[in-house]
């Protein structure tokens, strides 16, 4: 007899056990779309190559989360057990940048050293167990990260200044209108309309329109 609820396309597959543990329900929004996105990074390797999954900061953006926010969301979802960097990216020059690559302990694979899932967080016990070791990882920032978010930053600022420097006025007040207010009204991945996910081992062209972020990422960020 064939069975009426069979999925028709992709999926990430998570335990209940999981979905009910401590660990997974003090995520927070943030730490939430990272997991989503190395999943779907996952999908789009077939389901092979977990602990050698490369996603980049913009990858993360593009999905819909703030830049800012991205950071301490990856160390909270790794110091709750669901993720692990297993090669540490590099910022840069292009020839020499490289993404962080990602492991998912829930996730089954079919070329994975580790044959079946790790699932460290099951390692968490309380929910204020889990809440101290999130709190505790969001704010563990590293003076060489701080200092290269600054660069990136300053970076940024000069390519924005560049474009808009002889620009006519009203172009300008509306950008300063729009760097003023930057939350809108929007969907829950607060993208404000369709994301383009894609996979950078896809080869595909990639947007580059800018996500608007989210008012639970904004206070995520502050808060970190």
């Amino acid at each position: 007899m064939r069975r009426r609820n069979g999925i028709s396309g992709q999926f990430a597959a998570r335990l209940i056990e999981m979905l009910e543990s401590p660990a997974f329900r003090v995520l927070s929004r943030s730490a939430h779309m990272v997991l989503a996105r190395i999943e779907i990074e996952l999908a789009h390797h077939g389901g092979n190559d977990n602990g050698r999954l490369p996603v980049t900061t913009d990858d993360f953006v593009r999905y819909g989360m703030h830049r800012t926010s991205v950071a301490p969301a990856i160390r909270e979802a790794e110091a709750l057990g669901f993720i692990e960097i297993t090669e540490r990216g590099h910022g840069g020059n292009a020839e020499y940048r490289s993404p962080n690559r990602f492991y998912l302990t829930y996730a089954h694979t079919r070329d994975s050293k580790r044959h079946r899932p790790t699932d460290e967080w099951r390692r968490i016990k309380t929910p204020q167990e889990a809440n101290q070791i999130a709190r505790t990882a969001r704010a563990n920032k590293s003076e060489s990260a701080i200092e290269r978010g600054k660069q990136s930053w300053r970076k940024r600022q000069r390519k924005k200044k560049s474009g808009t420097e002889n620009a006519p006025v009203t172009v300008l007040k509306n950008n300063l209108e729009t760097s003023e207010n930057p939350v809108r009204d929007s969907g829950i991945t607060g993208s404000g309309g369709e994301t383009e996910l894609l996979s950078i081992s896809r080869g595909g062209e990639r947007s580059d329109r800018p996500s608007s972020p989210s008012s639970l990422d904004r206070v995520e960020r502050d808060a970190s």
